[in-house]
Parts: structure tokens; C-alpha cells; sequence
């Protein structure tokens, strides 16, 4: 399909909190390198801030980030201040929290509670902010509750530090304990076409009925995670690429956008062409037919 004039608004809008935003936004965590975090090739920086600038040209006004999320050269929050600071008034920057590396790129232990007001005002300083936009707790697995944790956020919310929150990694149990603390914005759980996941579908279909935005991670990577964008699709994938002139990455954002209008996407690349496929991607208007063929290997998980 052509890219050339086609910029986020096709996608459609949704709202983080107050926060109006275009429903196919721009995930910053291949800006740094190869691949995802100190492994692989550190990225050109240039082309990075370019990837960036050109985001914003074509409409995107949500863009996630972290702190963690760096190379040995490259620090996406960096990329971030450096290309787009001062901020258009409409850009929305997410982040997370609850993940800690060392300087040498090495995972640490996992934030505490007491240790969370460090890691939203290490984003704070690297983004060149008096306030985050949006902070998700991204709840780590040894985490059997979050109450602490976003607890601990939700002071540092009152505090003016944060504007709004959200959840990241959860379940619905987990999501009913951060909404007993302060209001949720948005859920960031893995979700793919082709990884059927009954408890993040249950998620899912909670934010729809609560009018909370739902932002899957590795839509397109599938299974392989942060290893990069999936290259063995599925023949219905590439049946229904075909019949639209897409790629199949597209059909997989085109699909995850189908999930409901609450449903947002930030796929994420450090190159300018697949940047401009993504964000047409929010134009692909996928048939019943289609969306039933793409979702047999969710109906016949278990």
C-alpha cells in the first residue's frame, strides 16, 4: 500500500486520561541499537533523530519510552530530548518504571517502592521535564502484588510529578489493586495475533469496559519478543498482506487495532521507512472475514 500521505490521524484517537492521542503511536526501544538494549550494533545517531523528527512529522503524538531502555552508546530518553525538545504541545510521552539496569547495561535488582521517585526523576532529568506525562508500573514476576509499588506512584502523581498512570505486565487481579489506589489510564500487557493469552484477552476486554487504553507490546514481534520483528508469518497473514498490498507487519498493527477502539499500537523501528509503513498501517480497514481468519489460533488456544 502507498505510504505517502498517510499520517496517524487514519488510525483514529484515544484518550490517556485527559490526554487525546493517535491511536498508532511510536515505541522508542529500537532507537538504540540492533537490538533491543546494550546487545547488537549501537544505532546512527543521526538516523535515530531523524526516525524521530519524522514521527512527529507524520502525525505521531504518543510515544513510549524508559529509562532502561539504552545501549552502549545510545539512550532512547537521550534521542528523545535531543530530537524533539522543546516538545510539541500535543506529544504525549509515556514511560516505565520497576526494571533497573546498571550503568554497564547489566539488570539489577528490581525497584523497591522507596526506590521508584529515583527512577521517575532519572526519566524526568533525561527528558528535560518537570513532569511525566503518563508512568506505567511495570509489575516484574516476583511481584505477587502491586499495591506497594504503585502506591509508591501514586504519591509521587500527588506530588505533581506524574500526570497520569498506568500498569504495565498484569493481570486483571493486579489491575483491580492499582485502580483501588488511583485512577489507571492504560494497560501495556504482551499481546500478539499469533500468542493467545486468555488472561491479558480478559485485560483487554476490562479497559474496553472501563474506557482505559489498552497498549499491547510486541504486536508485531509475536514470539520473538525483543529480538526484533517476527519473520515467519502465518499463510493467513500473508494471505491477507496480499489482498490488501501490505506487508504482513502491517496486517499484524492493522489487526491489533481491530481489537477495539481503545486499543493502541506503538511499534517501534530506527528506520524511516518502516516508520512511515507503521503509521500507515492505521489506515488497513481489515474485513469480518479477514479478522476471523487471523484469529483461529486464539480460538483454539487450551
Amino acid at each position: 500500500m502507498s505510504t505517502q500521505t498517510i499520517t496517524a490521524a487514519a488510525a483514529g484517537t484515544w484518550r490517556l486520561g485527559d490526554l487525546p492521542v493517535h491511536r498508532v503511536g511510536f515505541g522508542a526501544m529500537r532507537l538504540t541499537g540492533s537490538a533491543a538494549f546494550h546487545h547488537g550494533t549501537p544505532s546512527d545517531r543521526d538516523r535515530s533523530i531523524a526516525v524521530l523528527r519524522k514521527a512527529i512529522d507524520l502525525g505521531v503524538d504518543h510515544i513510549d519510552t524508559a529509562a532502561f531502555y539504552f545501549s552502549s552508546l545510545r539512550s532512547a530518553n537521550e534521542l528523545i530530548n535531543s530530537a524533539l525538545a522543546p516538545y510539541p504541545d500535543d506529544l504525549v510521552i509515556v514511560t516505565k518504571v520497576g526494571p533497573h539496569r546498571a550503568y554497564d547495561g547489566t539488570w539489577g535488582t528490581s525497584a523497591r517502592p522507596e526506590d521508584l521517585r529515583g527512577h521517575v526523576e532519572e526519566n524526568l532529568r533525561q527528558l528535560g521535564r518537570d513532569h511525566l506525562d503518563v508512568v506505567n508500573l511495570r509489575r516484574m514476576p516476583s511481584w505477587e502484588s502491586i499495591t506497594e509499588h504503585f502506591g509508591a506512584l501514586a504519591e509521587l502523581r500527588e506530588a505533581g510529578l506524574i500526570r497520569h498512570l498506568g500498569v504495565s505486565n498484569v493481570t486483571a487481579r493486579h489491575l483491580a489493586e492499582a485502580q483501588a489506589i488511583a485512577p489507571v489510564v492504560c494497560v501495556q500487557n504482551r499481546y500478539a495475533l499469533d500468542r493467545p493469552d486468555p488472561e491479558s484477552d480478559e485485560v483487554l476486554r476490562r479497559c474496553g469496559d472501563q474506557g482505559i487504553a489498552f497498549v499491547p507490546f510486541y504486536a508485531v514481534a509475536g514470539e520473538a519478543g525483543e529480538r526484533g520483528a517476527v519473520t515467519a508469518h502465518d499463510e493467513d497473514v500473508l494471505a491477507v498482506a496480499r489482498a490488501h498490498g501490505a506487508s504482513p507487519a502491517q496486517i499484524r498493527i492493522a489487526w491489533t487495532l481491530h481489537q477495539g477502539p481503545h486499543v493502541l499500537a506503538i511499534p517501534g523501528t530506527g528506520d524511516p521507512g518502516h516508520l512511515a509503513e507503521n503509521v500507515a498501517a492505521g489506515a488497513i480497514r481489515l474485513t469480518g472475514e479477514e479478522l476471523h481468519l487471523l484469529g483461529a489460533p486464539r480460538r483454539t488456544v487450551g
